[in-house]
């Protein structure tokens, strides 16, 4: 991928990775627009020079007005990643979960799919043009506390696959970035070990510059998770992970 030339759009690129990386297209030599739904950072990242949009993934109706204003000021767009997403606890044991398991499907699972399908019909017309998905290494080593984010995860991830195999021909490429974690959102205070996102930036603007471009950008730090089962080490490492059930409230009643 030739970072030094493209139109991107990050929805959800008002923090955290999607602003890091909105900063390392723009770098780059790309021209960089950014949706999310918080005024203030989108203020901020306006005085950078951003083209800001408000998007939220999970209102349909907000996602196509904001596919009109972009393509409307950018109608070169050939990028669009896909970041908005959701990291909730959940108590399995709690029916009260499921409103924690509802927003986490509404908003990394199909507020994707509304993104998608918003610019699907503006990047086939190209006939050229780049979705960059978002997953997660807890798509293929699930972290029992989260549960409906592990599966919302790995739902993109096989939504990714089909998509890259209904876009072949259209000259439209689907590339997934699988994160670790990474020290952003808080990750940096429960985790001690989450990858610096400095660091964790610049592998990925490597692995995107590299050609062919990989149909995952797994950074070294994620490989570990994304191979588990492969490697015959998945069972060990869940069990090791549901350690981590004891920071749920109910189980620290319990003690």
């Amino acid at each position: 991928m030739d970072l030094s030339n493209r139109t991107v759009m990050i929805v959800g690129g008002t923090s955290g990775i999607g602003r890091e990386l909105a900063r390392r297209f723009a770098a780059a030599g790309s021209t960089v627009a950014v949706g999310g739904r918080s005024p203030e950072a989108l203020s901020e990242l306006s005085g950078e020079g951003f083209g800001t949009f408000g998007i939220d993934v999970t209102d349909g109706a907000s996602v196509a007005s904001a596919r009109d204003a972009v393509l409307a000021r950018y109608p070169e767009l050939d990028t669009v990643v896909t970041m908005s997403g959701v990291m909730l606890l959940e108590d399995l044991r709690d029916p009260a979960h499921f409103e924690a398991a509802e927003a986490t499907v509404d908003t990394n699972l199909l507020g994707t799919i509304r993104v998608i399908d918003a610019f699907t019909p503006h990047l086939v017309r190209r006939g050229a043009g780049t979705f960059v998905t978002v997953t997660s290494g807890i798509a293929f080593l699930p972290f029992p506390p989260m549960p409906s984010y592990a599966a919302s995860k790995a739902a993109v991830h096989a939504y990714s696959e089909a998509l890259r195999a209904q876009l072949d021909g259209t000259g439209v490429g689907v590339v997934e970035l699988v994160p670790p974690a990474v020290a952003t959102a808080g990750q940096e205070k429960v985790n001690p070990h989450a990858l610096p996102l400095d660091d964790f930036a610049t592998e990925v603007m490597d692995l995107l510059g590299t050609e062919p471009t990989p149909r995952e950008i797994l950074v070294n730090r994620v490989l570990v998770h994304r191979w588990a089962e492969r490697d015959g080490t998945y069972d060990e490492l869940v069990a090791q992970r549901s350690q981590a059930l004891a920071m749920l409230p109910s189980r620290q009643e319990q003690r």
